[in-house]
């Protein structure tokens, strides 16, 4: 087999990773913060289930360079696309410890900069146009659910202060799976997602995907009627089943167990409701890694559609700009195969005084554009907020 290229950090990369700031991913009261870098894998991460794969074989190159270093156990961290063909976003850093995540909760924001303009791509009309092409598509194609983006750019008066930024997305989301991770270009990409694609300890297994949603209210008796509501909601049922069968039909050969309850439960955000099914199982073959399993179930039909790769079609034909990271996953994985990766959602990116912001909304046959245009305004109020914006 072709040796697969893994790309040697130059001296002035390492300086821009390390400027950009830390690796950071918190994990319930666990935060894993990672500094420097040893190698860069770029390599796309498509096919990336396949152990003896171009993708797998460049994580493990890395990891033996790491070794060489002297790391007993290297880990890999960082992002990869909603497109796996794409470029991967990940490194093997020089450390990476485990912490005690910092208690957050309400308390003084730190202000940002003057706003000084902002839109969405695509606006409110072509968004809506989109829906509705995608509903008609419905009729004429296998496409049973398509999850269609929009992006608010929004450009401030001086540089955000990343941390700053950090800090104020802690303090209004004190659960969720924080995450900042340092990008090539310069930028950084910082977010919460609530959504856990896999956990893998040894053989274990958890996947908890997140479909179907509903806004939070500030009146309490409100706020259970939308709770209510998004339980009975026949929609939002249907499009979260077609996310739990497919996590279960891509894993069940893997597994000697595999646990999905009949039926979703419900969380919340403090923003949104959602239909949530946590998803266990054992591996038969506990050396398959969390970044094997993640790289299996991306992208999961919460965040493409169903079937995939013809939902993946009708995503591009509809949607104007490219999603990047926004969509794809984010986490770690270590060279003994343990790992943790979250869907790349409620999540920005940061470059000087320019942050770009990404929300998703799953379109089926009984979508209203309008409805699904709120709601992607209503998942951007996450980072909305942290930025001092209000909506």
């Amino acid at each position: 087999m072709r040796s697969a290229i893994v790309r040697t950090t130059a001296p002035q990369d390492m300086q821009q990773l390390v400027s950009n700031g830390d690796f950071s991913f918190v994990s319930g009261q666990r935060e894993l913060r990672a500094q420097g870098v040893v190698q860069r894998v770029e390599v796309p991460a498509l096919g990336g289930h396949d152990g003896q794969g171009r993708f797998q074989q460049a994580v493990q190159e890395a990891f033996a360079q790491a070794r060489q270093a002297g790391q007993e156990v290297p880990m890999v961290v960082g992002a990869i696309p909603f497109d796996p063909s794409e470029p991967s976003c990940l490194y093997v850093p020089q450390q990476a410890q485990w912490h005690d995540s910092p208690p957050s909760g309400p308390g003084t924001l730190t202000p940002m900069p003057p706003l000084l303009e902002q839109r969405n791509l695509p606006d409110e009309h072509a968004f809506m146009r989109s829906v509705e092409h995608a509903v008609t598509n419905f009729g004429y194609s296998d496409v049973r659910k398509a999850v269609l983006s929009v992006q608010r750019e929004l450009l401030f008066a001086q540089n955000i202060d990343v941390d700053a930024l950090a800090r104020n997305l802690r303090a209004q989301n004190p659960a969720g799976y924080h995450f900042r991770v340092p990008m090539a270009d310069g930028a950084t990409l910082l977010g919460v997602s609530p959504e856990l694609l896999v956990r893998k300890h040894g053989a274990s297994f958890v996947s908890n995907p997140l479909a179907g949603s509903a806004k939070r209210m500030a009146d309490a008796d409100a706020d259970r009627r939308s709770a209510q509501w998004l339980c009975e909601s026949d929609k939002d049922h249907y499009e979260h089943g077609f996310v739990t069968a497919d996590i279960a039909a891509r894993i069940s050969e893997l597994c000697s167990r595999l646990d999905v309850p009949e039926q979703p439960s419900l969380i919340s955000t403090p923003t949104l409701w959602h239909l949530s099914t946590r998803i266990e199982g054992t591996l038969a073959d506990p050396s398959v890694s969390a970044l094997q399993l993640a790289c299996r179930l991306h992208p999961t039909p919460a965040v493409c559609g169903f079937p995939t790769e013809l939902a993946r079609r009708l995503i591009r034909f509809v949607e104007p700009t490219e999603r990047g990271l926004f969509t794809g996953m984010v986490g770690w994985c270590d060279a003994q195969g343990n790992g943790e990766w979250v869907v790349t959602i409620r999540c920005g990116t940061v470059a000087g005084p320019r942050v770009r912001l990404f929300a998703g909304a799953g379109i089926v046959e009984a979508s209203q554009p309008a409805v699904e245009w709120a709601e992607v305004q209503t998942k951007l109020r996450t980072m909305l907020q942290a930025c001092g914006l209000h909506t």
